[in-house]
């Protein structure tokens, strides 16, 4: 070969360059295609509904027991009790309705990050700084912690965690950028999510009896939507300009609400394949860090640094409701499975159920 060929090969990082380039135009020309159909705001549409008049939402419960800030919660399928976990390192299990304590399990772990109720309201499967999920079967009567078993180890703290439509498996997303559908049983990895760029921070199963999609929210400013069974990211949405911190699916299936650090909550549409909404207010310049619908979909509930709920109408865009009570950030909120009640959790150690 001579010298005149070897150097008119264009290099790696040459290549790389025009790959790159190449892709912006790409992205930019499905941008333009985007907007050519892209004819009316969701706003526009909803101007002629007449505004959601909120119901008198009130505290109903103050939940008293964790000794640090209280950092994730999840309803039981029986609508009655609430799993709660905390910096504290205790996972307490609350019926919601008396305010008793029935079960209160000290993890080997403090800042237990995530936890959730397995279909049957049988199990309940938290982890944290620990890196680990573990599953906890719930037997009256007995020491839960004596019974505990570990099921899936990532290589970073574990964010967040969900049973999805049944008790053998447990999803879960993570600080080292992945999700991960683990057998609860065996503790085998059964299928890895790799497309986020930064700590996953959220995720939700898509309300479907199939149920093989879910949505994950990052640090990386994305949303990506993935088939379970094979493992692919099928779907990504940008819009925030900072960490998603939670992601929700609109009872239809058809769009995910988020709430970031960026003081917005966002409405991205799978059909449409772009974002459709912001949810935000020049007087509102804290991140949100927790979002959920109601039952209908009409409204959104969002838990912000500034120790507040907002109460969003998600198809007119205007905030219709500010509840006020708990003294430091709102970590979590979840409306319950029948949508009568809204349970939040607070840095201020208490969790709080508002009907």
């Amino acid at each position: 070969m001579d010298a005149t060929t070897a150097t008119s090969k264009p290099s790696t990082s040459e290549n790389i360059e025009s790959l790159q380039k190449e892709a912006e135009v790409l992205k930019k020309r499905l941008e333009e295609e985007r907007l050519k159909l892209n004819d009316v705001t969701l706003e526009q549409v909803a101007d002629r509904l007449d505004c959601v008049n909120c119901p008198n939402i009130k505290p109903r419960r103050t939940l008293k027991g964790h000794q640090a800030k209280v950092l994730c919660s999840d309803w039981s399928p029986d609508k009655k009790h609430i799993v709660s976990s905390s910096q504290d390192g205790k996972m307490i299990i609350w019926d919601a309705f008396t305010t008793n304590k029935e079960h209160a399990v000290t993890m080997p772990t403090t800042w237990v990050m995530a936890c959730a109720y397995a279909p049957s309201g049988n199990f309940v499967a938290c982890g944290g700084l620990d890196n680990k999920v573990t599953v906890y079967p719930l037997i009256l009567d007995e020491d839960v912690s004596l019974r505990k078993k570990t099921v899936g180890t990532h290589t970073s703290y574990m964010s967040c965690c969900l049973f999805p439509n049944s008790d053998q498996q447990i999803l879960t997303g993570s600080g080292d950028s992945t999700c991960a559908l683990w057998d609860v049983e065996s503790g085998q990895l059964l299928q890895s999510f790799h497309g986020h760029s930064a700590d996953v921070m959220s995720i939700d199963l898509a309300p479907s009896e199939t149920g093989n999609t879910f949505v994950s929210g990052s640090v990386d400013k994305t949303v990506l939507i993935w088939d379970m069974r094979t493992g692919q990211c099928v779907q990504s949405f940008e819009g925030h300009e900072s960490d998603v911190n939670s992601v929700r699916f609109h009872p239809s299936g058809d769009a995910v609400a988020t709430g970031g650090d960026d003081a917005t909550c966002r409405l991205f549409d799978l059909r449409a394949d772009k974002e459709i909404a912001v949810y935000s207010k020049e007087s509102i310049i804290f991140g949100a860090n927790s979002v959920d619908f109601s039952l209908s979909g009409r409204l959104l509930f969002a838990g912000y640094n500034d120790y507040t709920v907002n109460v969003w109408d998600t198809l007119k865009c205007v905030r219709v409701w500010l509840l006020y009570g708990h003294e430091n950030r709102v970590s979590c909120l979840q409306v319950s499975p029948d949508g009568t009640a809204l349970s939040t959790g607070s840095w201020d150690c208490t969790l709080r159920v508002w009907a």
